[in-house]
């Protein structure tokens, strides 16, 4: 067990070393590797890693809260049972990742790459989405309501039992994915209609 407290890292691979259980407080880690790392229960707060790699990471069991992770890549890393509590993902890319059994508490997941993501059930309210790419995502049963999913891309996205009710959905083509089963407010109905052409008078 380690703790980092109030440290900044440039360039500096950590792939290589064990930093399990480990804690790393106010720390900047910028364009660092952590690639086929062990990170396993690591805890972060108000940390901030900027184009980080992550990529084949064991990242499962760790709590991060209030960091921030932009531009970052997380192909291929196992965030099984990961806590991201109102951290800020924008630009990172979950391609290929283990989200199973993650935690997402509010935050900013903005233009996220999170195409064929699994999400089943997964309590999602308030988070913001915005242009993110959920192509091929299933969120089945995912409470979804009040998150931001302007501009988000739905397309061939599982939401069968999904709730969306008050989340901000202009810009997304409707038309791209299924929404029988979906719970849906008046306004998502609306742009639904409007989307396969319809007029609303």
């Amino acid at each position: 067990m380690f703790l980092y407290s109030n440290r900044n890292y440039e360039g500096v691979n950590f792939g290589t070393q064990d930093l399990r259980y480990g804690e790393i407080i106010s720390c900047t880690f910028n364009r660092c590797s952590f690639s086929n790392g062990s990170l396993e229960e690591i805890a972060s707060s108000n940390c901030r890693f900027i184009e980080c790699d992550f990529r084949g990471a064991l990242l499962n069991g760790s709590i991060h809260k209030e960091s921030a992770f932009e531009n970052c890549y997380f192909n291929g890393a196992n965030l099984f049972v990961t806590k991201f509590d109102k951290c800020k993902m924008t630009g990172s890319d979950f391609s290929g990742s283990n989200l199973d059994g993650i935690t997402i508490f509010q935050g900013d997941w903005s233009y996220t790459n999170m195409r064929h993501t699994r999400l089943i059930s997964q309590d999602m309210r308030g988070v913001k989405f915005y242009e993110a790419d959920l192509s091929g995502a299933s969120l089945k049963k995912a409470d979804l309501r009040d998150c931001d999913l302007t501009m988000a891309i739905l397309a061939k996205a599982k939401l069968q039992g999904a709730d969306v009710r008050g989340a901000k959905m202009e810009g997304v083509d409707f038309k791209t994915f299924s929404i029988i089963g979906m719970k849906m407010d008046r306004e998502q109905s609306v742009l639904f209609s409007l989307s396969h052409g319809a007029k609303v008078g």
